[in-house]
């Protein structure tokens, strides 16, 4: 068997110097200061290269030299799928890459629910990282406390030295138990999205939670609570369905998300009961899709969500410290509660 030929000499910077006869700093300028050269020195080192086989500078190699790599790190707090099918998911992140796209950067998405060592977050090649619903005890903190990167939090617990970004998840959650107080309903449910951890929960869901046990206190009314183990429309079926089979007295849903809520139509569907002359519903999120289902919902300003997490994130990249900020919500009325009629479906 004949030896095996040594791998091709990679074909540097130096090389096409060489054929033009020009310094390699031209040719470095060629790709990262073209305004330094005339179009057509810039077209004959671009040709050279070409006809080299030279397919430009390292990426890795420049990011070291600059200090920068031009990456944003978004850490999403869930398993990374849920990103890509969660809309309040993708309307944030679209947020989040309006506001970095203006100054060239990129987005890179790292898994932070998994625990464990070293984590994507320890290892990853970024300028800074926006922290997306993670638990203030997660190894995603520690990694960029460790690192000290800049670093933007969203929808989880304020902590010393990270701005904070998020919503009024408490009062918004309030504000529809009231309303469905005010139609009379004393017997709600709750389709909650995963808790976490006993010692370190998802503060924003913990918030709504709050909010909706707030809006009880000093009232006759009983909530019974069923987390869900994601946020997809067949688990919130499925949690829907086997809540309101156990307890026919239920005659309200409060939903921590509008996929749940979704979710919780087509139980309602499923068992043969009318929303709202049966059953009301309320989500939270106000998706694009909500209003095509006429569903009562507590909106909230998902995309500027992202903007000003972006935007608070860029503020670090420049040494600036920006504030913290918490996003209003409202409550939007649509068609899917109405008056309590009777006594309940059990009574």
């Amino acid at each position: 068997m004949p030896p095996a030929k040594p791998p091709a000499r990679r074909v540097t910077l130096r090389d096409v110097a060489t054929r033009l006869g020009v310094s390699a700093a031209t040719v470095s300028n060629a790709y990262n200061r073209p305004d330094q050269l005339s179009p057509e020195l810039r077209e004959r080192v671009l040709r050279a290269a070409r006809e080299l086989g030279y397919s430009g500078p390292d990426p890795l190699a420049r990011s070291l030299r600059r200090g920068r790599t031009g990456v944003i790190g978004v850490v999403y707090g869930s398993a990374l799928s849920s990103a890509f099918v969660d809309p309040a998911a993708s309307l944030f992140l679209g947020g989040v890459a309006r506001a970095v796209q203006e100054k060239g950067l990129n987005l890179l998405l790292l898994a932070g629910h998994q625990e464990a060592a070293p984590g994507p977050v320890a290892t990853a090649s970024v300028d800074g990282l926006i922290l997306y619903a993670t638990p203030a005890a997660s190894s995603a903190l520690a990694a960029a406390r460790a690192r000290h990167l800049p670093t933007v939090l969203v929808d989880q617990a304020p902590q010393e030295g990270f701005p904070l970004i998020g919503i009024e998840d408490e009062s918004g959650a309030a504000e529809a138990a009231r309303h469905l107080l005010a139609l009379g309903h004393r017997e709600l449910g709750v389709l909650g999205l995963p808790m976490g951890q006993e010692s370190a929960p998802h503060a924003h869901i913990r918030a709504r939670l709050n909010g909706y046990r707030a809006a009880l206190t000093g009232t006759t009314a009983r909530l019974y609570l069923r987390e869900s183990p994601d946020n997809s429309p067949e688990s919130g079926e499925r949690l829907a369905h086997t809540l309101l089979t156990a307890l026919p007295q239920i005659t309200a849903l409060l939903c921590m998300s509008d996929v749940l809520a979704q979710g919780a139509l087509r139980a309602a569907a499923a068992l043969g009961l009318r929303v709202p002359a049966d059953l009301s519903v309320v989500g939270y999120d106000d998706i694009p899709s909500s209003a095509a289902l006429n569903l009562t919902t507590v909106w909230q300003p998902t995309g500027e969500k992202g903007l000003e997490a972006g935007r608070a994130l860029l503020a670090l990249l420049r040494g600036d410290t920006p504030g913290s900020r918490l996003l209003p919500t409202r409550l939007v009325v649509r068609g899917t509660a109405a008056q309590r009629a009777g006594q309940g479906r059990g009574g």
